[in-house]
């Protein structure tokens, strides 16, 4: 089994080092001196579980790789459109796409059924840019339930989770599906292949659509948002917008608002990847994350005026970031 590892950042290496521990044929696409010390030392990584290092291919030039059997997607889903030139070189006629992305997924109605089916959705792929680049029949999706985050150049620091869920648009059980499956396990990650995907899809993003921007908003942690009663009621009226949508969408995620906002307040002094980015002066990733539930919201006919607020507010934060 061949893969390509597409933005080999702290998860992206962290699974391809794991992968590689599982017999694959490993490639990680990465730039800067986190490229130069994975050539010359392999990936590091350091877990509660086990420290280890694999020395797999790492390089800038795609096409040094060549076609694989599937491309591990890294990136934020904001560079998804500009991809291009990155991916193109790993495809063959059946290269599958695994994105770990957060968010409303560009692919979410291929597949899907019913009313929708095939519809797009223009935050997260506008004028089908996206699908232009990562046609939708190659996607698996990916929903990442660990922690990682980079030590230094070519050290991946393991916080906690080893869980990787994974499903087709289309709800079944494919062989693909079970492959990659089967290396994630062996290499020592929880892999399991969930028909319905849409359903932790949901669960997830009931905290990245309320905690994310607002800790931008804020500069507040995970603790300090969920302390607050007046901030944790509006977080609350989000998340109950959000499960409104998906319940309009013929998803009904298994988990209660109150289990969702315990669960981060034991996360504890943690700062988003919302807020990290802006800290360090990158694009925010807000249009999976809000904007696509708010449009999701507009057709559907869900109202969803807290959503609204805090992505009207949280889009002239993003714009003057990317000033």
């Amino acid at each position: 089994m061949k893969v390509a590892v597409v933005g080999a950042g702290a998860i992206g290496a962290y699974v391809g080092a794991a992968l590689d521990r599982a017999g694959a044929d490993v490639h990680l696409i990465a730039r800067g001196p986190h490229l130069a010390a994975m050539r010359e030392h392999g990936v590091r990584v350091l877990s509660p579980r086990g420290d280890f290092t694999a020395r797999v291919h790492a390089t800038d030039q795609p096409e040094d790789i060549g076609p694989v059997d599937y491309v591990f997607l890294g990136l934020k889903a904001n560079s998804y459109a500009a991809c291009g030139p990155l991916v193109t070189p790993l495809f063959k006629e059946n290269t599958a796409v695994i994105a770990a992305q957060n968010g409303i997924p560009w692919w979410y109605f291929h597949g899907h059924g019913g009313p929708h089916d095939g519809r797009r959705v223009e935050s997260v792929d506008p004028l089908g840019s996206v699908s232009a680049v990562l046609p939708p029949e190659r996607a698996i999706g990916c929903v990442v339930y660990a922690a990682t985050e980079l030590e230094g150049p070519g050290v991946v620091r393991h916080l906690e989770g080893t869980r990787f869920s994974i499903g087709e648009p289309n709800r079944s059980v494919s062989p693909r599906c079970l492959e990659f499956s089967e290396a994630m396990w062996t290499g020592g990650l929880k892999c399991p292949v969930e028909p319905e995907l849409r359903h932790d899809i949901w669960i997830k993003l009931l905290g990245n659509i309320s905690f994310n921007p607002i800790s931008a908003l804020t500069r507040a942690t995970m603790r300090e948002m969920c302390l607050h009663s007046s901030t944790r009621q509006v977080i609350e009226h989000m998340m109950s917008e959000t499960l409104a949508v998906a319940e309009a969408l013929g998803t009904r995620p298994d988990i209660s608002i109150e289990k969702r906002l315990a669960g981060a307040e034991r996360v504890g002094d943690h700062r988003t990847s919302t807020l990290q980015d802006l800290e360090k002066g990158k694009p925010l990733e807000l249009d999976v994350l809000l904007s696509a539930v708010v449009e999701l919201a507009e057709f559907t006919g869900v109202p969803v005026p807290t959503l609204r607020t805090v992505e009207a507010i949280s889009d002239l934060l993003a714009r003057g970031a990317a000033a």
